[in-house]
């Protein structure tokens, strides 16, 4: 059984230098022991697109290359709403491997599927239609069609907006739905989700259409790391990683 280590919504940012430390000590300290690391979005707190040199992020790209390069740990990274923009030069350039939202593979015997989590916030409207938007080909090939400079003003905007949003709605509309997540688990034939996006850690039992589940929501990390790892000898529980440890 292979040795699986997930996590999601590190915001890596240079106005968080603590978190990028952070993360760099976790690399060395538990995901270089395992034989995959699988990051479920919005690594970054923002990325402009894969011509920017983003100096600030030098240390985080080295890191993921050492753990490749090095200790031959495979790392796969999920698009999450933050860090979309990343495409397959910078997969090339850091030696992680891009994966589908959603994605299929078998943990622990069980059938399982990894998402970023945005998606099963189905309740949010106004951001599923923001998603659909900024999904698009069309969004995408010219907003890349803009100088950096252009991106960087349009993504403060788009984080203003965003915060602002968030601070008007309801908490229960930003987390998920959950007659759509009981239908992930039916349509894909599954028996364990894990996911991100929401910010509410926990891990979460259910009887869906007879079958028992089981949806792992991955914490973020603004104050301390938030891991899941599986393999042949821990139980499914999340794990923290603690600055100063």
């Amino acid at each position: 059984m292979q040795d699986r280590v997930f996590i999601a919504d590190l915001h890596l940012s240079p106005q968080r230098p603590e978190i990028i430390e952070l993360f760099l000590r976790f690399a060395g300290e538990v995901a270089a022991s395992a034989d995959q690391l699988y990051i479920l979005g919005d690594f970054l707190e923002y990325w402009l697109g894969d011509d920017d040199p983003a100096p600030h992020y030098q240390t985080v790209f080295d890191c993921l290359r050492e753990l490749g390069d090095v200790h031959h740990t495979e790392v796969l990274l999920m698009h999450g709403n933050r860090d979309f923009l990343i495409g397959h030069k910078l997969a090339e350039r850091c030696h992680f491997r891009l994966i589908d939202d959603p994605f299929r593979l078998e943990l622990a015997g069980q059938k399982a599927l990894l998402m970023h989590g945005d998606t099963l916030c189905t309740d949010d409207i106004e951001y599923q239609q923001f998603r659909t938007m900024v999904r698009s080909e069309q969004w995408i090939s010219d907003i890349l069609g803009r100088s950096l400079q252009e991106r960087r003003a349009i993504a403060r905007q788009l984080r203003e907006q965003s915060r602002r949003a968030g601070s008007e709605k309801e908490e229960v509309i930003m987390d998920v739905n959950q007659a759509s997540t009981d239908q992930v688990f039916i349509d894909n034939d599954i028996s364990l989700l894990i996911h991100g996006h929401t910010h509410r850690p926990a891990i979460h039992h259910r009887t869906v259409n007879g079958r028992a589940t089981t949806r792992v929501v991955l914490g973020d990390w603004f104050e301390a790391g938030s891991y899941l790892r599986i393999n042949s000898s821990e139980a499914l529980t999340l794990k923290t990683f603690v600055p100063g440890n």
